[in-house]
């Protein structure tokens, strides 16, 4: 071969594409490392084959000491106590002085904290003993969000709900919690540490129960668990909520409905009624319940349920009055409205306004708004059947009785006691209750007809006293204070001036109407107001700590 053959380029079919050397030693790969750049691969055989996404060995980076393993947000830290944890920084003002007494009720303890920054926070007493395992965080916010979930469906105020929240999570070590209650959400939010990544849960409330046993014992539980010589383990907790969520009312239905009935027929005597119309208001009340229950077994709307349950007394009434019966038909419309008005949401609104907590008052007012409109309705409808028919219904027939303190105090006892029964209250908190309801109505008749102080000062006071009386009572007995707050302000309600105003807004007389449906809407705020004043009231003779510790919202410039 002659130098100008050699020097001519060989051909792709003479040379391998795969191959890193030819048969005769000098021909090459295009795709094998050029000769002085070859990294030396330690002994491993030339054939052996690698990737080409591996990295040579002489570009290897050198690895550092481990590291410890990433944490995560879903398990407690290693290194964590609630009682040695400290505040990121130290504030200008410095840090209260909060003396949390153990000997005061969870509820003032966590409504102190909740009330106070988080930077601010001091760090609470040991509650639960630590243990090897802790529950893991997911866990915890659970259990948080369920037990705060029956609060809320059984009617309790979004302050209370958010101070057991807060205790269930203290209690398991958890104190870097914000917990969030609105009418129908529940969240919660932990976070470990200024570093670690925040966890949030969330439950939604659905569905709502008057059950006042149930409360109770969802109180004793945030109660035990923030015992600091009680230790309760999570599981513990899980079995004793799901007992909790088994338990039967009380009371069957057939107590529920005479409770009714006997309800409508105690109000009826408290506006002037007789034996006849005590008789005839209950049986309207009674029928009117049956018919409610049918319309929520049919899986109508509570707005419909109102609406029918509202009807029977006003028929029974008119039917009385088209029979020419000496009775005084107003009295028993009225005695049936009382069985209805939603006084229990009515005060959780107005004490979640007054505490701050607007969307959820807002939302429980509304409800209210949709009860009374259904009421209205369905009154308006049999009055509006009655006025066609002829019967002669007179607004003033009622207010010409003369007082009668002794049969009218027996009559607001009497109806404390059947509201209770249709609260499903514990048996023994219904005679505290009742005695707290004979004790509004007593200061209220002094007021009004003795007095003759304005209904609405009259009732704000009553309502007061049975705020005061009833805060007193659960901290005596470390529960909640609407078992004994509710059913006493049942006598107070505004029943003969929610009747007064559909009556002559039925006769055309709208403007007398809205007078008097103004007027129940004024006692209604009266009462809401006053039981929240008295619970406040109370609590100023608690040994709560420093004067300073219960924060509140200033605002007393408009801005």
């Amino acid at each position: 071969m002659t130098d100008a053959e050699d020097r001519k380029p060989r051909s792709d079919e003479a040379r391998s594409a795969f191959s890193a050397t030819a048969v005769d030693g000098d021909a090459t790969s295009e795709f094998a490392v050029p000769e002085g750049l070859a990294v030396p691969r330690g002994g491993v055989a030339e054939s052996e084959s690698t990737s080409e996404f591996a990295l040579p060995k002489g570009l290897d980076v050198p690895s550092g000491p481990a590291t410890e393993p990433e944490g995560s947000a879903f398990s407690p830290p290693r290194t964590y106590r609630a009682q040695d944890a400290r505040h990121a920084f130290t504030p200008a003002t410095g840090i209260p002085v909060v003396r949390l007494t153990k000997d005061v009720p969870w509820q003032d303890r966590m409504r102190t904290m909740l009330r106070m920054p988080v930077a601010e926070r001091p760090a609470p007493e040991s509650v639960q003993k630590a243990e090897e395992g802790s529950p893991a965080v997911p866990r915890v916010l659970d259990m948080t969000l369920r037990i705060g979930e029956l609060l809320l469906a059984g009617g309790e105020g979004a302050e209370d709900v958010e101070a057991a929240m807060f205790a269930v999570c203290r209690s398991y070590g958890l104190d870097r919690c914000e917990p969030n209650v609105t009418f129908t959400l529940l969240s919660i939010s932990y976070q470990p540490s200024l570093v670690d990544d925040p966890v949030t849960a969330s439950r939604t409330v659905r569905r709502r129960a008057t059950d006042y046993t149930r409360l109770a014992a969802v109180f004793r539980l945030v109660a035990d668990l923030s015992d600091p010589d009680t230790a309760i383990s999570l599981e513990e907790a899980y079995r004793r909520l799901a007992e909790i969520r088994r338990n039967r009312h009380p009371y069957p239905g057939w107590v529920l409905t005479a409770a009714s009935g006997l309800l409508a027929g105690a109000a009826s005597v408290l506006v002037g009624g007789d034996v006849i119309v005590f008789i005839a208001a209950a049986l309207g009340a009674m029928l009117g319940d049956r018919l409610a229950w049918l319309a929520a077994g049919r899986g109508l709307p509570e707005f419909y349920q109102f609406t029918v349950a509202a009807m029977p007394p006003a028929a029974i009434g008119i039917a009385l009055t088209l029979a020419h019966v000496d009775v005084k038909a107003s009295a028993v419309i009225t005695g049936g409205l009382f069985a209805l008005l939603p006084g229990r949401a009515l005060v959780a609104g107005v004490q979640d306004g007054l505490t701050g907590f607007y969307i959820t008052a807002s939302a429980r007012l509304l409800e209210v708004m949709y009860f009374f409109v259904g009421i209205v309705v369905g009154v308006l409808v049999m009055l509006y059947v009655g006025v066609q028919l002829g019967a002669r219904l007179n607004p003033d027939t009622a207010l010409s009785s003369d007082p009668r303190p002794l049969w009218q105090i027996g009559a607001s006892m009497l109806l404390s006691l059947t509201f209770a029964v249709l609260l499903q209250q514990e048996r023994s908190t219904v005679l505290a209750v009742t005695l707290n309801g004979g004790v509004a109505w007593s200061v209220y008749g002094a007021l009004h007809d003795t007095g003759e102080l304005s209904p609405v000062a009259s009732t704000a006071v009553a309502a007061g006293v049975v705020g005061l009386f009833g805060q007193l009572l659960s901290r005596y007995r470390f529960a909640s204070a609407l078992p004994y707050t509710t059913a006493a302000i049942g006598p107070l309600l505004p029943g003969s001036a929610t009747y007064f105003g559909l009556l002559s807004i039925a006769q055309n007389e709208v403007d007398e109407g809205l007078v008097s449906l103004s007027k129940a809407a004024a006692l209604a705020m009266a009462i809401a107001i006053g039981v929240n004043l008295g619970s406040e009231i109370s609590r100023l003779f608690l040994r709560i700590g420093s004067a300073g510790k219960r924060r509140a919202a200033k605002r007393t410039r408009g801005f």
